[in-house]
């Protein structure tokens, strides 16, 4: 009758039969006893042994099969970091890149900028996923606006302007001006969680 092949055994029964016959080899057990014993192929056996003899107790554990992370990637680790540093420290429009957001089109063009890679687009999206950014609606922010004002003004400004309503007996109407023009940026932008895009808009009309 055939042995089993204890590479088609699950790690857990493969670890065990590695580590019981690594033992009864240390007990000066034949290779025939071992196999005996074990009902494993006798090839099995001298391949155990053989490696415990060269990496010592490393041996007795079986490593995974298959790939190992990251191998058959396009990008190597340090592209992706660097990809990934640029989209989190520039807006598109900064880089040459014809978008106001990190969109994968966008992505796609910084890694070719980058990495002189042209990277197909559905590749780029596991890229995004794989880094754990999604598409998000972006945050859109004057480029001519102080937030440290805006946050005083909140605190001090208002609630001054909203007392002296009250006192006079007046009302605080909110005006907001919408419209639109043929350059405005529509969609979403790749980011992490928390980590909202932003547009920069020029709020000065002409």
């Amino acid at each position: 009758m055939n042995k089993p092949d204890a590479r088609l055994l699950n790690p857990s029964t493969q670890n065990y039969l590695h580590q019981q016959a690594i033992r009864l080899k240390q007990q000066g057990k034949r290779n025939v006893d071992v196999v005996a014993y074990l009902d494993v192929h006798r090839n099995t056996v001298s391949e155990w042994w053989q490696q415990y003899q060269q990496v010592g107790d490393a041996a007795l554990e079986q490593q995974p099969r298959g790939h190992k992370l990251g191998d058959g990637r396009t990008l190597s680790a340090i592209e992706e970091a660097g990809v990934q540093q640029q989209m989190q420290t520039h807006f598109p429009n900064k880089l040459g890149i014809d978008s106001a957001l990190w969109t994968r089109q966008a992505v796609e063009c910084l890694i070719e900028q980058l990495c002189g890679v042209v990277m197909p687009i559905r590749t780029v999206g596991e890229y995004l996923k794989r880094w754990g950014m999604t598409p998000q609606k972006p945050l859109k922010r004057a480029y001519e606006q102080n937030l440290q004002e805006v946050e005083a003004w909140l605190q001090t400004g208002y609630p001054t302007l909203e007392q002296k309503a009250k006192r006079q007996g007046a009302e605080i109407a909110w005006g907001d001006e919408s419209g639109l023009r043929s350059h405005s940026q529509v969609g979403r932008g790749y980011a992490r969680k928390g980590d909202t895009p932003e547009i920069r808009l020029n709020t000065q009309r002409v």
